[in-house]
């Protein structure tokens, strides 16, 4: 992510964004703390059916066993990919991927947390036949690959963009214009989009304008990942009968009672380019914003790292304050009046808890950095309410 950044502004444009960046990795972030409490249980259940019910052996030391997992890998995922556009309560889900005004590899990392247990289970059919350490194998080769396509620094790939999955082709997949919508849904390659009618190039004479449709003004991530789950879950209420209950579930995102599965193409929007969402903060609190989200990192790598010989409930105490200081952070990237006095609640709490951990060098440290900032954010919450009331 640094090096596109420093990519980008020597060919003069726009980096990474501060407030969209950090947005994006606290995605990531979130997506992992679900997997540290379920971590192993989907290779588990792969593994358990490829050990009762496999149907072939193959050998794991064969060549074209390596080749067979690789484009099973890849078919799999496009479907699955094309299901998370297609099928409205996925997209619940995927949609948290499509928020970015912006596209660059931060927005790789930037997924639901619960799209992974969605998403599993069109894989499950490999395990019929597909050895478990080449699914795995290329499932993360599959999600190296596509972290590295969401750029605008490489314009293209020449000959390459036959076959291969690429930036091109991710950023239209990307946009919200109405040629990019429901395309280009390849994972490592392509060819499956060429196949099933799904694939469309990029239109150099068109802007891309990136995100969703109706986007959202927000960088808080908890509020990024539930949203769309309750639009689904109003949309599903609207309707009187039970059919038309499940469709609004079950069917496309802009399907209407009357119009197809996927909706009328000719009642969805032809997005322009449009002002991106952004919220100016003074420079201390950007400092601020950053010196924190360090501590943050620091505090999930140590929970990362060492969670194997913590007991379960220490672990979900972790996640739980790992996921409510991320979504403080993002709701003072938005300005939100009610940020102040959670940082203030969140600076003590942490000042207090860390208190019954074993004193070192580093707690004293970070007992003194809560202290100082939930005073600092107690003064300043006051003089906002002073302005408030000489306002008033």
């Amino acid at each position: 992510m640094i090096i596109e950044h420093i990519v980008l502004r020597l060919k003069g444009r726009k980096g990474i964004r501060l407030n969209d960046g950090i947005t994006s990795i606290s995605h990531g972030i979130i997506q992992e703390c679900g997997r540290l409490i379920w971590r192993g249980a989907e290779s588990y259940l792969y593994t358990w059916i490829y050990t009762h019910y496999r149907i072939i052996e193959l050998p794991w030391d064969n060549i074209w066993t390596w080749y067979a997992a690789a484009l099973g890998v890849d078919f799999c995922y496009y479907w699955m990919h094309r299901a998370c556009h297609e099928v409205h309560i996925l997209w619940a889900q995927h949609q948290v991927h499509h928020t970015s005004e912006d596209f660059n590899m931060g927005v790789g990392i930037r997924q639901s947390v619960l799209q992974g247990w969605c998403g599993f289970i069109f894989y499950l059919p490999l395990a019929l036949a597909i050895p478990p350490a080449q699914f795995i194998m290329h499932h993360q080769f599959s999600y190296l690959y596509m972290f590295w396509i969401h750029t605008e620094a490489i314009k293209s790939l020449g000959p390459l963009e036959y076959i291969l999955n690429t930036p091109s082709h991710h950023r239209v997949h990307h946009g919200s214009n109405k040629y990019c919508l429901d395309v280009n849904y390849g994972g490592v390659l392509i060819i499956w989009d060429r196949l099933f009618g799904t694939f469309r190039p990029e239109n150099d004479k068109i802007e891309i304008v990136y995100g969703l449709i109706y986007n959202q003004p927000s960088f808080n991530p908890m509020y990024l990942q539930i949203f769309y789950t309750g639009y689904v879950i109003e949309k599903f209420r609207r309707f009187e009968t039970w059919g038309e209950k499940i469709k609004a579930v079950v069917w496309g995102p802009s399907w209407e009672p009357g119009t197809p599965r996927l909706g009328d193409d000719a009642m969805k929007l032809d997005i322009e380019a449009r002002e991106k969402y952004d919220v100016l903060l003074p420079g201390w609190c950007n400092f601020y914003i950053v010196l924190h989200y360090s501590v943050i990192l620091y505090g999930f790598f140590e929970l990362a790292s060492k969670y194997m010989g913590m007991t379960p409930l220490s672990v979900i105490i972790f996640v739980l304050y790992v996921i409510a200081s991320l979504t403080i952070i993002g709701m003072v990237l938005d300005n939100s009046k009610y940020a102040p006095m959670l940082e203030v609640l969140r600076c003590s709490a942490l000042a207090f808890l860390s208190r019954s951990i074993a004193t070192t060098p580093i707690i004293t440290a970070l007992q003194v950095f809560y202290v100082t900032s939930a005073m600092f954010w107690c003064l300043h919450t006051l003089k906002l309410l002073e302005i408030k009331k000489k306002v008033d």
